[in-house]
């Protein structure tokens, strides 16, 4: 069964980070979220959609009565953009029969972003660690992200032991902060990324 959702306002100004949007749509009672498909009004839209983690991918597994569609604008000049997100519901128990979930006009969505991360091993002392775009890329977003190779949740003290900040500097990426001693004792690792769009 398809289901499509209004034009969506994706916010346009090209400062960076890029703001995101987000729209929720469901599907009718006693079905789930088999498929997801959208429109968009202009290439340079990159959007994804908010899933579960689990295995295998599947109806019922990442998805459920409902989404959550996440556009972002990645363009260089300022203007509206839009996306119109659609679904495919099947029934929550058997299976329902394939239909497409849109007609692809004007743009079916792409990959206007590319995402450049580097992970690396957390030391005693000083953190600094930066990533940036590709050459002919611009930066629309970043992140960053501390990990413990532990077999239980790193304790409160293990986890506040490091501090990181992010910054964008010359267009780069750049999070620095300290590591404590309670980290000498595990395998700690920080990852970030910079989302990157306008390359080839």
């Amino acid at each position: 069964m398809p289901v499509a959702g209004p034009w969506v306002v994706v916010p346009h100004r090209v400062a960076t980070p890029r703001a995101t949007v987000e729209y929720q749509l469901s599907c009718p009672r006693r079905y789930v979220v088999g498929g997801l498909d959208a429109e968009l009004s202009d290439r340079a839209i990159n959007l994804a959609f908010l899933g579960a983690l689990g295995s295998p991918v599947n109806p019922g597994i990442s998805t459920a009565h409902n989404v959550v569609f996440v556009g972002r604008y990645v363009g260089a000049v300022d203007r509206t953009t839009s996306f119109r997100p659609h679904i495919g519901c099947i029934p929550a128990r058997g299976r329902g029969q394939r239909i497409p979930t849109a007609v692809l006009r004007p743009y079916p969505p792409g990959q206007p972003v590319v995402r450049r991360v580097r992970t690396a091993r957390l030391r005693l002392g000083r953190l600094r660690v930066a990533v940036a775009c590709a050459a002919g890329e611009r930066l629309m977003a970043s992140s960053d992200a501390i990990g413990f190779f532990t077999s239980a949740p790193p304790s409160q003290s293990l986890a506040r032991s490091v501090t990181a900040l992010r910054a964008v500097r010359n267009g780069r990426v750049v999070v620095s902060g300290h590591v404590g001693a309670p980290v000498r004792a595990v395998h700690a690792v920080i990852q970030v990324a910079a989302l990157c769009a306008g390359g080839e």
